[in-house]
């Protein structure tokens, strides 16, 4: 069975029940300080020592895209060439505005800078707008495909053309979804579920997948503003990657 970990940052998978039917390994981050989109050099060492004895296999769901920085930690985990393929409607490639945090919107950067065995990253969704302003310094390592792109066929017969010759490690993060789909606390895309588990399931069957994770959560304040339909939503569309995720043989 495929490993299935749950950073327990808010508490918000608490309400959901999509993974009631696996072995999940539960890591409580509530008691770490210095998290929420940045996370300070004290929470980075503990959150380092807390992943530290689980490999990174598997597939963890690292609560809302305030905590996607936890890709950079799991993929330092890797001591072997693989590339990152990363779902998501930000590129979070900025500068760092503090050198020593490490953020939810820079994390790309720094393992671009950092990590020795990354050999490549594939940005599949991310706003045009964004897409378009990835700095030229970035691009020997960086492929992007922006979201309109994926309106034409001969995208995706661009992407599946595009070789990822290393193991791959895969980031998703919901927010490449249309507010339709499910709601996340950062601006979205336009992504159906359909287009994103099609990516899923021809990432799944070329490529050798080492590990994923998920973030997009819809924080517990939002929904309180609104309704529980958003948390059946986060509950309904996190048990879809998952079904996706788990087919036998993919880790």
């Amino acid at each position: 069975m495929t490993p299935v970990t749950i950073m327990n940052f808010t508490g918000i998978y608490e309400s959901e029940t999509f993974y009631r039917h696996e072995s999940v390994r539960w890591l409580d981050c509530r008691r770490i300080k210095g998290t929420n989109c940045y996370c300070d050099e004290e929470a980075e060492r503990e959150l380092a020592e807390l992943i530290a004895p689980y490999p990174p296999s598997g597939i963890h769901f690292i609560d809302s895209g305030n905590y996607h920085y936890m890709t950079k930690l799991w993929t330092d985990k890797l001591t072997a060439p693989f590339d990152l393929i990363l779902i998501d409607h930000h590129p979070d490639i900025q500068p760092s505005l503090f050198e020593e945090l490490l953020s939810c919107g820079c994390w790309v950067n720094r393992v671009l800078d950092s990590n020795p065995f990354l050999c490549k990253v594939i940005l599949l969704g991310a706003s045009d707008q964004l897409a378009a302003s990835i700095p030229a310094k970035r691009r020997d390592k960086v492929i992007a495909f922006n979201e309109t792109s994926f309106l034409s066929e001969a995208t995706w017969r661009g992407f599946l053309n595009t070789h990822a010759p290393h193991p791959v490690y895969l980031s998703i993060d919901k927010d490449v979804l249309a507010s339709s789909q499910v709601l996340t606390n950062w601006d979205q895309g336009h992504f159906t579920l359909k287009t994103l588990n099609r990516l899923l399931r021809i990432l799944a069957s070329s490529n050798q997948i080492i590990g994923a994770d998920i973030c997009g959560e819809c924080p517990a304040s939002v929904q309180t503003i609104l309704d529980s339909s958003v948390l059946d939503q986060d509950d309904r569309v996190n048990s879809a990657l998952l079904k996706v995720l788990e087919q036998p043989g993919l880790f």
